[in-house]
């Protein structure tokens, strides 16, 4: 019989799976897998590192949004727990669930996990400290997923990054950066940073087309200073999944940078607030795995 650790965040999304717990309990013991409900808050606490410590189990489920997985996945990688992971996304935007095409539906994303297909996924880790799956951003906009109104990404979805994003254009507040690739260094004027993962970033589809979460790569995007005009016509491009310009964007790919910005730069990772303006970022290749359709 095997045994798994149930990661949840009671206030993600629709707030479904606490009142789904049972059903869920159920779907697993159905196949001969005890499964243990915790429930996550913000941060990362001692007593989840304790309790996956002292436990033994075959693999890990989060449910939540893509900062809840990030706080799942930093506990198992800073514990060296090689156990793969399913994800029932009940966040707002579920860049990674999108990426790997994982389901939406409770029932569908359970049954993926069920199924046991898997494949491993590149890890970034920040200053050697902390880890992410999607995206570490800085610079305009990176405060709209942890400064929206829960009810409004309840009501809206996306749409209520969209909506604050939008307000935020009117605050352009460009900073000097140097980024620093083993094969090329970019120095200037920015209004902000993205490092990916994957294809998607806040709700926005394919920022990167080709990204590739499986190549041991970031793809890094830096927005260079611009008039309002010019960034709202961005903004309209990105949303209609058209290329980005090279007229005011700056596009890389490396394994590794390294980060010299000014320290009043506002940094998020993988939708939740950061902390400080990162270092060094390089990708762990295939350093995840989990379940997939």
């Amino acid at each position: 019989m095997k045994k798994a650790i149930l990661m949840y965040n009671p206030l993600s999304g629709s707030q479904v799976v606490p009142m789904a717990l049972d059903s869920i309990v159920e779907r697993f013991q159905e196949k001969d897998i005890i499964i243990q409900p915790y429930r996550i808050g913000t941060g990362l606490p001692n007593l989840l590192l304790t309790t996956l410590e002292q436990e033994h189990y075959d693999f890990a489920v989060v449910s939540g949004g893509d900062g809840t997985l990030n706080t799942a996945v930093n506990a198992l990688m800073k514990l060296n727990l090689s156990i793969p992971v399913g994800f029932i996304p009940s966040g707002t935007c579920n860049d990674f669930a999108r990426c790997l095409g994982l389901p939406l539906s409770l029932h569908e994303a359970i049954d993926v996990i069920l199924e046991g297909k898997m494949t491993e996924v590149d890890v970034g880790l920040i200053d050697e400290k902390q880890y992410f799956l999607s995206t570490c951003a800085g610079g305009l906009f990176v405060d709209v997923s942890f400064n929206t109104n829960n009810e409004m990404k309840r009501n809206f979805g996306p749409l209520a990054y969209y909506l604050k994003a939008l307000t935020e254009v009117v605050n352009i507040r460009p900073f000097s950066i140097k980024i620093t690739t083993k094969d090329r260094v970019v120095e200037g004027e920015a209004i902000l940073l993205i490092i990916l993962n994957g294809k998607h970033v806040g709700g926005f589809y394919d920022v990167i087309k080709e990204a590739d979460f499986q190549d041991g790569m970031m793809d890094i995007v830096m927005v260079k200073n611009c008039s309002h005009i010019d960034l709202a016509s961005l903004f309209f491009k990105v949303i209609s999944r058209e290329a980005l310009p090279d007229t005011h964007v700056v596009k890389m790919k490396a394994d590794e940078c390294t980060l010299e910005c000014e320290k009043h730069v506002q940094f998020s990772v993988d939708g939740e607030e950061g902390k400080g303006v990162p270092k060094k970022i390089r990708f762990i290749h295939r350093g995840l795995s989990v379940f997939v359709p």
